[in-house]
């Protein structure tokens, strides 16, 4: 089962011979005595590429739960929940993650000399169950899910430009003034044609004119720092360059809801004694972080 997994986790026999160290014929052959002994084709195999069968999908779920279980009983007979070690795999967005996820699990791990840490950044939703990591920070709204949360907090989602800019464009009463203004868009957060803002109990959605199109928020803080036009960010992204100076804040009384921040993780019994650590020691330092900037910054 394990080799049938670093298989499909690897998209091929060889890359998966490469993860194991192990040798490609041996890979080959552990894979077809497996097929065998179910008597169906778990595989489809071309030249080029790697597939599952229907029911090697169903099978492969099948190992991926099997092997999890197998793994909580060794950790549990080598002693992993009497005492907190082992190694966790936490993934968070980046500039969240940066500024806020880093310190604190700096702090955990002097407190946790028996645990490892492996931090993923990256701005997109990771699979918990696919991927194999052990919890996460969502920002926004969670969809229905079997996944167990935890609330840390909330961020605003903040309009700004430059006082220069704003010097010379004018500072826009209402959302339809948007029209009239450049902006700066950048795909993680707004539309690249237009921003949706709350008006009562539905929405409106406001076109923008988008100078400069951009894929991080730094590289949107620092266009619109330099006078390129309004931008549209979380308020933590922007804190340090509101209390500078360099940006101010415009139409927040148009704002929608502030965002809900979560730590998610899958929620398995009994919890591993190192996760159950980690939850316990970094939700209280997150909420005291998100409460003392998150979603305080100033208005022009």
């Amino acid at each position: 089962m394990s080799v049938l997994l670093a298989v499909v986790d690897s998209g091929s026999l060889s890359a998966a011979a490469r993860h194991l160290d192990m040798p490609l014929a041996t890979v080959s052959r552990k894979v077809g005595e497996l097929e065998a002994h179910l008597k169906t084709r778990l595989l489809h195999r071309t030249t080029r590429q790697l597939s599952l069968t229907e029911a090697g999908a169903s099978y492969v779920a099948a190992c991926r739960r099997i092997l999890e279980e197998i793994g909580e009983a060794e950790r549990a007979a080598t002693g992993e929940y009497a005492t907190p070690k082992g190694e966790l795999v936490v993934t968070a967005p980046v500039f969240f993650g940066r500024l806020h996820v880093v310190p604190v699990v700096a702090d955990f791990l002097a407190h946790y000399p028996e645990i490892n840490v492996s931090l993923v950044l990256t701005d997109r939703v990771v699979h918990l169950m696919d991927e194999h990591a052990d919890v996460a920070v969502r920002i926004g709204a969670l969809p229905d899910s079997t996944l167990m949360a935890t609330g840390v907090g909330t961020v605003r989602r903040v309009i700004c430009a430059s006082p220069a800019y704003l010097a010379t464009h004018g500072v826009p009463a209402r959302p339809r003034d948007l029209a009239e203004h450049e902006c700066v868009t950048f795909e993680v957060l707004a539309s690249m044609r237009a921003w949706v803002f709350e008006s009562g109990k539905s929405e409106l959605s406001v076109p923008v004119c988008s100078r400069l199109t951009v894929n991080t928020a730094e590289a949107a803080i620092a266009a619109a720092i330099l006078g390129v036009g309004l931008i549209r960010v979380l308020s933590y992204q922007v804190a340090d360059a509101i209390r500078e100076n360099a940006l101010s804040v415009v139409l927040d009384t148009f704002e929608s809801a502030p965002l809900p921040i979560h730590l998610v993780h899958k929620g398995q019994a009994p919890l591993p004694l190192k996760l159950r650590a980690f939850l316990d020691f970094v939700t209280p330092r997150l909420r005291s972080r998100t409460s003392r900037g998150l979603t305080d910054v100033t208005t022009a």
